[in-house]
């Protein structure tokens, strides 16, 4: 299973983003868990400076902005 964190404020870039990955895993039969973090200070720690950002299983995969379908599709299936 793969553990993927969104980083961001929970604006509504934020939010698409979220929706994205639970979307697209399920289309890929990609079994994940989600966990938002909405905390400035655990989102720096990641150094990410513009959000909505995107961990999976502890690697920065994304920062700023909606992230790219087909980039999203093969983060979620490396190593699955």
């Amino acid at each position: 299973m793969k553990q993927v964190k969104v980083l961001g404020s929970g604006c509504k870039r934020c939010q698409t983003t979220e929706q994205m990955v639970k979307e697209t895993a399920a289309r890929l039969g990609v079994d994940i868990t989600v966990e938002k973090v909405t905390d400035y200070a655990e989102i720096a720690k990641f150094g990410i400076a513009s959000t909505p950002g995107i961990i999976i299983d502890g690697k920065v995969v994304h920062a700023g902005g909606l992230p790219n379908e087909a980039a999203l599709e093969g983060w979620l299936r490396q190593d699955s």
